[in-house]
């Protein structure tokens, strides 16, 4: 099939999870009270429908895509398929950022779909990853393994720097917090997508910029530069784009792992190594991964719902242990 084939079948199936998923939930909906609902009669499925289900397959899509077109490039920025934005520390940097924000009062200030959450997990995340490169850099390298281990580390630290903060918070708003922890979207709404789509939508844009130069640089950045690939450029706008788009998802659904890392095996697997179209696909398989583990939880566990988060992890985890037991 050609590259043009795969995007559109991926297209289909991304568009299929928009069309299917709203419908799916602890509460059945009958469509033609959705269907009057769009010609102004107000009903509470159509309410249901447009305002709290709609909303949240629509972010799990661009999340997903996110963090998937983010781990694509990062394997390819430091040639190791293990690297993702959980694995390197940035979704952990960025989780503490948004979960500091959203927990101490003078800290929140919201404006529309713009709040300080957005800005804090950027930072987190530009400040987790700088420390990683800087470690890694004084084991001799930024890439490869040191990145990936110094991003690990950073991940757990992060881990108990959110449980510090939770020590200070009323254990009854502590509560209100919970599921965020987890990774979730059960307090989506159109604002959450455009809070989204303010960081997230130019994350993408400027690692699908970088795509080109994605394919040389996959074979060693002296080969790249042979063929006139500005290796620091891309390096440096990869980071950037890849901090985007998970601060933008941190912020949003907390912290939510190895996405970045399934959507691109499983799409490697399909269309081949190809930046080209692994990088689109990822984007379109990403979002239909996370879109399904969400319908996923609301449906086996209702009218409970399980946190994304978790779900993720239980995919993504055995994989992560078979590729590294692959690397040796």
């Amino acid at each position: 099939m050609s590259r043009n084939g795969h995007i559109f079948l991926f297209s289909a199936v991304f568009v299929a999870c928009l069309a299917v998923f709203p419908w799916i939930g602890a509460e059945h909906l009958v469509w033609h009270e959705v269907a009057e609902f769009v010609r102004g009669q107000w009903t509470a499925d159509g309410m249901i429908f447009f305002q709290m289900r709609l909303p949240r397959v629509l972010l799990a899509l661009l999340a997903g895509g996110a963090l998937a077109m983010a781990g694509a490039s990062l394997q390819v920025m430091f040639r190791n398929p293990l690297a993702e934005p959980w694995t390197l520390g940035i979704a952990g940097g960025a989780s503490v950022g948004a979960f500091a924000a959203r927990t101490c009062p003078f800290l929140w200030h919201a404006l529309g779909p713009l709040n300080t959450a957005q800005g804090l997990a950027l930072a987190g995340a530009a400040g987790a990853l700088g420390l990683g490169l800087g470690l890694a850099q004084r084991r001799g390298g930024a890439g490869g393994h040191a990145v990936l281990l110094a991003g690990m580390t950073i991940g757990v630290v992060a881990g108990g720097a959110i449980m510090v903060i939770s020590g200070f918070v009323l254990p009854w708003k502590l509560a209100e917090f919970h599921r965020w922890l987890l990774g979730g979207f059960d307090a989506a709404d159109w604002n959450a997508v455009g809070a989204l789509a303010l960081l997230g939508v130019p994350g993408m844009a400027i690692l699908a910029w970088q795509t080109r130069d994605y394919n040389p640089l996959a074979l060693g950045e002296d080969m790249a530069a042979g063929q006139g690939v500005e290796v620091a450029r891309v390096r440096r706008w990869t980071i950037v784009g890849a901090g985007l788009a998970s601060a933008g998802v941190a912020a949003v659904a907390g912290p939510i792992g190895f996405v970045g890392l399934l959507a691109p095996h499983a799409v490697r697997r399909i269309v081949g190594a190809d930046m080209r179209a692994v990088m689109p696909c990822a984007f379109l398989c990403g979002g239909a991964l996370l879109a399904a583990c969400d319908a996923a939880g609301r449906w086996i566990a209702a009218p409970l719902e399980l946190p994304v988060g978790a779900l993720t992890a239980m995919l993504g985890g055995p994989l992560f242990l078979a590729l590294l037991a692959q690397r040796r």
